[in-house]
């Protein structure tokens, strides 16, 4: 067993830490439907989507999404919808009270999207012949990949406010500028680089898993 996995909680504890924030959310989310808020309901119901993926890749695809990697995806979830939302009651959200709380979203998301980019790279090198990948070309690719999404999102979330403005709708997505969404990138990038240096050895199941199910198809 690896340092890093005897620091983790059990597999039990993961599993009721997922089920924890979903239950939450699932409060927010009423909170939301009572109140007619329309950016308590989306970002919630977003949130709620995702911690679903999980268990539907599990169960309709067979792909092995261990305790771990399920809270590693429902918390990244769960932090950004949190940090818009905020605690109804408060009067301010974590995202404009917590000046860090926007890198440590970014960093989580990030990683689960490198994390999605090097299993399926992996799979590919793993399933054909014809495609060799050096772990360090790799890498490269998964920083692309990260990069280029979060490009995406940044011009999504302008897309979003502009949109939330022109309609009145408030507390979808906030957008503070060129020099936040210049940290944005760079929280992204750490992310990133975090799962090209870790992703072997905890994204290997999942790989193969992936690899095969190419091959059946």
């Amino acid at each position: 067993m690896s340092r890093v996995a005897r620091l983790l909680p059990s597999e039990r504890r993961q599993r009721q830490l997922t089920r924890a924030m979903e239950i939450a959310l699932v409060g927010l989310l009423f909170i939301g439907l009572e109140r007619g808020n329309p950016g308590i309901i989306v970002n919630t119901g977003v949130a709620l989507a995702v911690i679903q993926l999980p268990a539907i890749l599990q169960r309709d695809y067979g792909l092995p999404m261990d305790a771990r990697l399920t809270l590693w995806i429902s918390s990244a979830a769960f932090l950004h919808a949190v940090g818009v939302v905020g605690i109804p009651g408060m009067g301010w959200t974590f995202y404009k009270g917590l000046w860090w709380w926007d890198h440590v979203t970014h960093s989580l998301s990030a990683s689960v999207v490198a994390a999605a980019g090097y299993a399926t790279v992996r799979a590919i090198d793993i399933h054909s012949d014809d495609v060799q990948i050096p772990p360090r070309f790799a890498a490269v690719v998964i920083l692309i990949f990260v990069l280029a999404f979060g490009v995406l999102w940044e011009l999504l979330e302008f897309a979003i406010g502009i949109s939330a403005d022109l309609f009145g709708i408030q507390g979808i997505l906030t957008q503070y500028g060129v020099e936040d969404t210049l940290k944005d990138l760079t929280f992204n990038t750490m992310g990133g680089l975090i799962v090209a240096i870790w992703g072997g050895i905890y994204l290997t199941d999942l790989s193969s898993a992936i690899s095969e199910k190419i091959g059946v198809r």
